[in-house]
């Protein structure tokens, strides 16, 4: 009897082994779910469709597993392969970020490196064709990852099963179902560290930690089944380099994959922080001859101001909302916690605005920089928001404004006027925040007199989804106009207005514009004028359908547009 220690009578296998290797069994079952989470967290972060690359990746997982535990029957020895077999997803799992932030990286960078070997002008750099396909195709290098990662995990379960039956001296009649239920259970908690703990750390960090529990699991299953595994002391050692590499990972991974994902940016990312929620990244460019620095803050990989040129699309926002309401006391503002609509807003002299934004590291960052921050990129955050987020008339509420706004309802609130500055509605997520059950539920907190302003992405590069934000707005009980202005960092760019009750939006700008003392550069002119498109702009607008909730349309409409007019 191994050490000593009393069998299962059913089983033959001491409670030791059997509780060891359902142990294991249960921790490599959370290691395969946070890898999952991992590379597909990975991929919508860095790469966008954050919705679209989770599906993704757990689909070609599920599937590549299924094909890992028919291969595991190639396997001849049960200990020795499971060793070997822990080796390697530690080794993979640990590296597969980092590897992949660096090809990525490096692949965007590559025509640079190109251009200037060979004197080419700036305008000129060489990244169609051949370097276009591989930039697209190392783009999927996580789901690369993923189908290697789920070949091997799907080989844990069968190996162990085949362990717990030889070291039996019957067969083992429950030996699947009480695997399976290791392995349930494992992925419950696995599912339950990420959520609670690995979210809010390093994505290179949070891997070489998963990576170590395979690796402790290979070093434990060693420890006890010496005797039974071909070329031990080898596979020992091994185990030893490997957990030297997860320390240098765990310790400097971090550093290396975001100088990789910097890569990703045309100007020096100078700030990077990941949110429970988002990848968040400022870049600096400098002009030199005394002319201040430019930043730009990225989410996801995805540009959400300029400082060159953020107070036109905030300034169009703005002030035609509030110069269409009847009064500007109380105004409630989606989104937008970065303060920049608020520094606006505060303008009018209100007596209350309430923001609600669902990521508090995002509103923190704009208003009270961090240790860490440089103090260059602290100052001039604070002057692009004019400190608004400080100011003692603004409330602010961390929520998901969908559910948020229920709450609003429920203190019977009600509001002179709604800015809502969500991002695109770029993934499905986001979605439900564009459709017209949340509309329905912003006319119940607008005054009848208000006026409530979304943004609604570009007109230009995405024509069906803009025109669908209107509809959408209208079905809800509003009075929708739309207009557009040009934002160069963005293109042209679009918003949708309404009103409730009364005259529509631009009636009531020609006829009660007027706009605050220390707003100077935008101009009762150019607001009136961007109420003006092409005559031909909403010839489709019958067959453009409105965004009803759980329809996923305007995201339809988004992604579709933005493939054919990028």
């Amino acid at each position: 009897m191994a050490l000593g220690l009393k069998n299962n009578k059913t089983t033959g296998i001491s409670w030791l082994d059997d509780a060891l290797l359902l142990g294991i069994m249960a921790s490599l079952a959370a290691c395969g779910l946070i890898y999952e989470y991992l590379l597909s967290h990975y991929a919508g972060r860095i790469l966008g469709a954050l919705e679209a690359a989770i599906y993704t990746m757990i689909g070609l997982m599920i599937v590549s597993m299924g094909f890992g535990a028919f291969a595991a029957r190639k396997i001849r020895c049960a200990f020795t392969g499971f060793v070997v077999l822990e080796l390697l997803v530690a080794l993979c799992g640990s590296l597969a970020i980092i590897i992949t932030a660096a090809v990525i990286g490096f692949g965007q960078q590559f025509p640079l490196m190109l251009a200037n070997t060979l004197g080419l002008p700036a305008d000129h750099l060489p990244d169609g064709g051949f370097i276009a396909k591989l930039q697209n195709l190392s783009e999927y290098l996580p789901y690369l990852w993923g189908l290697i990662l789920g070949l091997m995990i799907g080989m844990e379960i069968p190996l162990i099963a085949r362990v717990r039956q030889s070291l039996s001296e019957a067969h083992l009649l429950h030996n699947a179902g009480t695997i399976y239920g290791a392995d349930y259970l494992g992925a419950g908690i696995g599912a339950a560290i990420w959520v609670a703990f690995m979210l809010a750390i390093d994505i290179q960090l949070a891997a070489a930690l998963t990576a170590s529990v395979n690796l402790l699991a290979g070093l434990v299953f060693i420890w006890r089944f010496w005797e039974q595994i071909v070329r031990v002391r080898l596979l020992l050692a091994l185990h030893f380099v490997v957990g030297l590499i997860l320390i240098l990972l765990a310790w400097q991974g971090p550093s290396w994959e975001q100088d990789f994902n910097n890569l990703l940016y045309k100007d020096k990312v100078v700030y990077a922080k990941a949110t429970r929620f988002q990848q968040l990244n400022i870049t600096e460019r400098l002009r030199g001859q005394g002319l201040a620095p430019v930043y730009s803050l990225y989410i996801n990989g995805r540009l959400q101001f300029s400082s060159s040129d953020e107070h036109i699309y905030h300034s169009f926002l703005v002030h035609p909302t509030l110069a269409a309401s009847a009064r500007q006391q109380k105004v409630l503002i989606i989104g937008g916690g970065d303060g920049l609509g608020l520094k606006q807003v505060l303008k009018w002299q209100p007596e209350q605005v309430v923001l609600m934004d669902l990521d508090k590291d995002l509103v923190q960052l704009f208003k009270q920089a961090p240790e860490d921050m440089p103090n260059a990129l602290a100052r001039e955050l604070k002057r692009l928001n004019g400190d608004a987020l400080n100011d003692p008339r603004v409330e602010i509420l961390f929520d998901d404004a969908f559910n948020g706004v229920d709450k609003l309802i429920a203190r019977e609130l009600s509001f002179d006027a709604i800015i809502v500055d969500l991002p695109d509605p770029s993934h499905p997520d986001l979605n439900k925040l564009y459709s017209d059950f949340f509309y329905r539920k912003l006319n119940e907190l607008l005054s009848a007199d208000g006026a409530i302003t979304v943004q609604s992405t570009s007109p230009y590069h995405a024509p069906h989804a803009f025109i669908s934000v209107g509809k959408t707005m209208a079905s809800a009980g509003f009075d929708v106009q739309q207009y557009h202005h040009n934002v160069p960092s963005f293109g042209e760019w679009g918003w949708s207005m309404a009103t409730k009750s009364g005259d529509s939006p631009k009636q009531r700008l020609t006829k009660h514009l007027n706009l605050p003392a220390d707003e100077t550069w935008l101009t009762p002119g150019l607001i009136l004028g961007a109420f003006e498109f092409p005559g031909d702009f909403y010839r489709e607008k019958d067959e453009i359908k409105i965004n009803k909730l759980n329809s996923l349309q305007l995201y339809q409409y988004h992604l579709a547009d933005w493939s054919e007019n990028r």
